[in-house]
């Protein structure tokens, strides 16, 4: 295995993770892996179109939430299922659902990593909404409808049987907007 050698004060991190005890200042060997980069291969980075960024969306179910209030950011992973320029998901009453009461406005990461420059990864940008079976007729069609799709995830969603029956509240957030982008390594002849 070939190593570098990099000083902890300078530029990102590149490797392994450095270990508290490392200490500012202090250079350390990492190890570099020989697949991210064959000869001749260059990085290249690219927009995914709208019809992309659905896709991956829908092939994954696991994402991460962010939302904000006031000065406090937060970001926590969330299964989803994506439909109809929707993603429906489950979450636990708590200090996330509060402040989205007050700040509803949210994005949503979605990543597809098989390398360190080959991968994929999507954002959206929307408004969260809690969803309730006792709510006004369209909300509570909404939560019969979110129920389904994530009964197609965790069969046993909403049952006797819930895995994560704790987490009671349902919610579904518009993809207001949607973007992508994509890593992939190309040798220099196809430069």
């Amino acid at each position: 295995m070939r190593l570098i050698r990099r000083s902890l004060t300078h530029g990102p991190s590149v490797g392994r993770h450095v270990p508290p005890e490392a200490g500012r200042g202090q250079a350390d060997e990492l190890p570099v892996a020989q697949a991210w980069s064959p000869k001749g291969a260059v990085p290249q980075f690219e927009s995914l179109a709208r019809d992309e960024c659905e896709a991956v969306l829908a092939r994954n179910h696991v994402g991460r939430l962010a939302y904000s209030f006031h000065d406090q950011i937060d970001i926590q992973p969330i299964h989803y299922v994506f439909a109809d320029g929707w993603l429906y998901g489950r979450t636990s009453q708590g200090w996330k659902l509060a402040t989205l009461r007050h700040s509803r406005w949210v994005a949503f990461e979605v990543d597809e990593i098989e390398a360190v420059f080959q991968w994929r990864s999507v954002v959206v940008r929307g408004a969260f909404h809690s969803l309730s079976p006792d709510g006004p007729m369209a909300e509570a069609t909404a939560w019969e409808h979110g129920i389904d799709l994530l009964r197609r995830l965790v069969p046993e969603t909403w049952t006797s049987t819930d895995p994560v029956a704790f987490r009671t509240a349902v919610f579904r957030i518009h993809v207001d907007a949607i973007t992508g982008r994509a890593a992939t390594m190309s040798s220099a002849r196809e430069r």
